[in-house]
């Protein structure tokens, strides 16, 4: 099994930065993708930056230019740099992380974490 854990969310005001962090642990192979998601009271979840193994990012279109996505492979770690944050950022933030684990076959997994609260407020 994969566990994910994200830390370092929290209170912040408007424009203001965050960094959250995202931290792999269990029987990992390899991870080709992780990502942060983010999900606010009363809508779905959706993406909110991504990252390959080889260090392709993809952005949702309402956080370019605001926010980065980096990860560092041999720490199994995964970033999400939060700037010029704003009200409607706020939200849960999970981590997603998919790859293949030890073991025969080195079967798939894509595993979540339980999420970080972010809070964009004066």
């Amino acid at each position: 099994q994969v566990q994910l854990v994200e830390s370092g969310g929290g209170l912040v005001q408007p424009g203001g930065s965050l960094r959250l962090s995202c931290a792999a642990s269990g029987r990992i192979f390899s991870i080709n993708y992780m990502g942060w998601y983010r999900q606010a009271p009363g809508k779905q979840r959706e993406l909110v930056a991504g990252i390959s193994s080889a260090g392709t990012t993809n952005y949702a279109d309402s956080v370019k230019g605001r926010f980065t996505i980096s990860r560092d492979n041999a720490k199994n770690m995964v970033y999400l740099q939060m700037n010029s944050v704003k009200p409607e950022d706020t939200a849960v933030y999970v981590c997603n992380a998919q790859g293949r684990t030890m073991g025969l076959g080195k079967p798939g997994f894509s595993s979540w974490g339980q999420g970080t609260q972010v809070t964009v407020s004066s």
